[in-house]
């Protein structure tokens, strides 16, 4: 059988076609594809050019996708492009596979052409004739092997970790500046966190003190805030910084003590790695397309999301609960597949009669505390004229806040108390818990 006769022209066009309409459809097939997949020279340049865009961070498209090719030199009609969009498949790996497998047996009957030629002469030495066919055949499965581990890599992965307990060198995620969660390893590569408080309780302060602390210490974030500007969320960090009211920065004429803090602030500001994406929607798909796209640029560490429960609100006829599970087990997915952290905020549901924090309160969608590998509720009982519950009943309220790490899949559950400032929106490592003054047992200390 000659090679040319062992191929798949609707596979092709049909993945093609997909990597074309569908949003991180290459993530799911690139490390089992190449140009050699695809027997038309045509479609392999295709599959070259939409590579090349995604390799920039953009998304490929009919028109991205055209134009890298006129970079390229490739001679084709629009229609050729046009055409490929119009074939599109939800089992796009099945039919990746299929290439795969075809592109491999065009190999085997290479090497066995290759094989009869030089068998039938006696030209080449026969030794070097039998190691040549065997790095031809090993080559053929070499590239997918490399993303195979044993049982026994992992082992090693995990001996050097004890090993590392041992001598106080463990290594740390991305430290969030709260020694308890920092302790037990920070935020971890591929973590979904969920951050989750009723409203007017500190989420999005929480996840900018998280994100100052993690620049700092020269983590690259992004932050897509559905609510806020970039200058908004710059102008927090820049009151947190500086030790200025945020109203204050917003709405009056600095003293000129509190210029030379404010300038101070800005230059230890500057340079750190934020990323905002003005592109991005409250649309889970954008959103996730631009934390590809500045994980290829910028190198990306960890992503902030301002919160779930808007990336719902312009799905029409979507089931609420559902809606926010597939959202939290995509954003999960992409945290794995890039080895990011994702902190998502979320809304817990009101209730006036008991407001401290519980799990299944989360609004809309237990799945979310599922999918997560850490689940943070926020606690500040001073808003509500009310003290902390035990363990915590002597601590005072003013100033403070509970962090109750609810779940943590490696670490096991547990709470401490945080210092926050209202008028600077910032959260703070305490070194000591404030004590409320000794009252009688008949009266309310707060």
């Amino acid at each position: 059988m000659e090679c040319k006769y062992i191929h798949d022209a609707e596979a092709e066009k049909i993945v093609l076609g997909t990597l074309l309409v569908q949003r991180g459809a290459l993530s799911q097939v690139r490390e089992i594809l190449s140009s050699k997949c695809f027997r038309s020279e045509f479609h392999g340049n295709v599959y070259c050019a939409i590579c090349a865009v995604a390799d920039r961070g953009d998304r490929p498209d009919i028109i991205s996708v055209q134009a890298e090719l006129k970079k390229m030199g490739v001679s084709f009609m629009p229609f050729d492009i046009v055409s490929l969009a119009q074939n599109e498949t939800f089992d796009l790996y099945q039919h990746a596979c299929r290439l795969n497998e075809l592109e491999k047996r065009r190999r085997f009957v290479e090497i066995g052409t290759k094989l009869i030629s030089q068998g039938s002469s006696e030209a080449d030495d026969i030794e070097e004739i039998l190691s040549s066919a065997n790095d031809d055949l090993s080559g053929i499965f070499g590239d997918i092997t490399t993303h195979v581990k044993t049982a026994q890599d992992y082992l090693q992965e995990v001996y050097n970790q004890v090993n590392a307990n041992l001598n106080g060198t463990s290594m740390l995620g991305t430290p969030t500046g709260f020694s308890m969660i920092d302790n037990r390893g920070g935020l971890q590569p591929s973590n979904l966190i969920i951050c989750a408080a009723e409203s007017s309780q500190g989420k999005t302060a929480f996840a900018n003190a998280i994100t100052l602390s993690a620049v700092k210490a020269g983590a690259k974030i992004a932050f897509y805030s559905m609510e806020m500007t970039g200058q908004q969320l710059m102008t927090r960090f820049a009151a947190m910084e500086s030790g200025i009211p945020a109203l204050k920065l917003y709405n009056d004429r600095l003293e000129d003590n509190e210029l030379r803090l404010f300038d101070e602030a800005i230059s230890r500001l500057a340079g750190l790695g934020i990323y905002f994406d003005d592109r991005s929607t409250s649309n889970i798909d954008s959103i996730l397309a631009s934390i590809r796209s500045l994980k290829i640029k910028y190198d990306i560490q960890g992503v902030i999301v301002d919160y779930l429960q808007i990336l719902s609100i312009n799905k029409r006829n979507a089931n609420v609960e559902e809606s926010l599970a597939r959202d939290a087990r995509s954003l999960k997915n992409l945290a794995k597949e890039l080895d990011i952290w994702i902190l998502a905020l979320s809304q817990l549901s009101r209730d006036a009669q008991n407001p401290i924090p519980t799990l299944n309160r989360l609004r809309g969608s237990g799945q979310m505390n599922e999918a997560a590998d850490m689940t943070i509720l926020l606690y500040r009982p001073e808003v509500y004229g009310k003290r902390y519950p035990a363990p915590f009943e002597s601590t005072d309220p003013q100033g403070t806040a509970l962090i109750d790490v609810a779940k943590g899949r490696n670490t096991g559950p547990y709470k401490f108390i945080a210092g926050f400032n209202a008028s600077t929106t910032k959260f703070f490592e305490l070194n000591e818990r404030p004590i409320l003054p000794f009252t009688p047992k008949n009266e309310e200390p707060f």
